[in-house]
């Protein structure tokens, strides 16, 4: 069982900046990949990026590429989404995710095997 908790969510102006974390806990090793999705109300779950949690190669969704970067660090288990020139098409609930054994450019929701609870991104316009 592996368990996920985001933070770092909250309101900012457009071209502003987040960081988003995600501690992860339980058995979580170098077998599962991790990815950020988001979703805004009423539509469908949307992929941002993931990332190899064995040999750290990350992947992006096309509208935040440039603008956002994931990174993890192995010692604290966590995984983090540095968010950067952010739009009002970013404010959405942003969730991590783990797949064992995936691929971190799998971007079906399906794809992946635990969830966390969501954080809020809020852009200003």
């Amino acid at each position: 069982q592996v368990q996920l908790v985001e933070s770092g969510g909250g309101l900012v102006q457009t071209g502003g900046s987040l960081r988003l974390s995600c501690a992860a806990s339980g058995r979580i090793d170098s077998s599962y990949t991790m990815a950020w999705f988001r979703q805004v109300s009423g539509k469908e779950r949307e992929f941002v990026a993931g990332i190899s949690w064995l040999d750290f190669t990350a992947y992006y969704a096309d509208s935040v590429k440039g603008r956002f970067t994931t990174s993890r660090d192995n010692a604290k288990n966590t995984v983090y989404l540095q968010m950067n020139s952010l739009k009002p098409d970013d404010t959405a609930v942003y969730y991590c995710a783990a797949a064992w054994h995936g691929r971190p450019t799998n971007k079906s929701p399906g794809g992946y095997n635990y969830w966390g609870q969501g954080t809020q991104v809020t852009v200003s316009a």
